[in-house]
């Protein structure tokens, strides 16, 4: 019997803002993980139909298995986000609701076995999709002792990243650093006591950083949400679900840009984008979770659900 431990987060504030506003809609769930977000929306909205994107293809087959008596309404695609949006297949309408939910699964910190987690010891991989690409092993081995500071900075706001990047270049030398044991040890080591033992583990704000550069989480954002919104339907909706203020910030400034009026650079003579507004924003701050969601399910205190209205496509059609 196959399990879904992951609990779609904002799920009723995703489903009163981004609910099909006419008949015969086609959605997007642009990271479907196990399909908590889809298997809502295509029971609650008879006539919806949904794409479903994910670029694990282990999770995406355990959501095709638990959305089958939807199946007739659902296109699976296997990749990544960014990819589909920028190859938009020909034979798709286009779509009238896109739905990004950034979170990691839960799948993958308790299920996957490829070391997103230091609970347990598990080879240090982290892909999301392992078809290719660096794992965080690789990583790890790889990196100058500065590319690596600076990348457990950059992020996850690492106050000690120096001291770490140094210790892992000193244990490198002995070829140990590919489990997730001896990376959460190192870095215990690495910090000072005060750090080592306060509220939240040492080794969290590594993890994340590690696990954000292997996936290009960060690198493939901007691309993702141009890519979205320009293939989304005029009057169309486009919510992002964030999990740390790194993307919150990049979704922020975009949509605000987008937002603008005028949006030629500053030092630009006279407006030459005719002043078209390309979005209208629904959640001006974003939307967080409420006090009895984050009782239920913790992991959903950090994050926050924005949503814009697209008005015009490019060229002001």
């Amino acid at each position: 019997m196959t399990t879904y431990i992951h609990i779609p987060v904002l799920l009723e504030e995703s489903l009163n803002l981004l609910a099909p506003r006419t008949n015969n809609e086609l959605m997007i769930d642009a990271n479907t993980g196990e399909g908590g977000h889809s298997i809502n929306f295509l029971s609650r909205f008879p006539e919806l139909k949904m794409v479903c994107i994910d670029a694990d293809s282990t999770i995406l087959a355990k959501a095709e298995k638990r959305l089958e008596a939807y199946k007739n309404r659902i296109y699976f695609y296997y990749g990544w986000s960014h990819d589909f949006f920028a190859g938009y297949p020909a034979e798709l309408k286009r779509p009238d609701t896109i739905i990004i939910d950034l979170g990691v699964s839960l799948f993958h910190y308790r299920e996957s076995g490829r070391g997103f987690s230091f609970e347990k010891d598990e080879y240090l991989d982290m892909r999301i999709d392992t078809s290719g690409g660096l794992t965080a092993a690789d990583i790890l081995a790889r990196l100058p002792e500065k590319e690596l500071a600076d990348l457990l900075y950059n992020n996850s706001g690492e106050r000690y990243s120096r001291r770490i990047a140094s210790s892992i270049i000193n244990e490198r030398k002995n070829g140990t650093i590919t489990t997730t044991s001896a990376l959460a040890n190192l870095v215990q080591r690495a910090v000072p006591a005060s750090y080592r033992y306060g509220p939240v583990h040492p080794a969290t704000r590594t993890f994340q950083a590690l696990r954000i550069a292997v996936n290009g989480e960060l690198s493939k954002l901007p691309s993702l949400l141009e890519a979205a919104l320009r293939v989304l339907e005029p009057g169309g909706r486009l919510g992002v679900i964030s999990f740390h203020s790194l993307e919150d910030r990049i979704i922020k400034n975009f949509f605000r840009t987008m937002n603008k009026d005028c949006i030629c650079p500053a030092q630009a003579p006279i407006c030459r984008c005719e002043g078209r507004r390309s979005i209208n924003i629904l959640t001006k701050k974003g939307v967080t979770p409420g006090k009895d969601e984050i009782e239920r399910n913790p992991p959903s205190r950090s994050a926050r659900l924005r949503v814009v209205e697209k008005v015009l496509d490019e060229d002001g059609q």
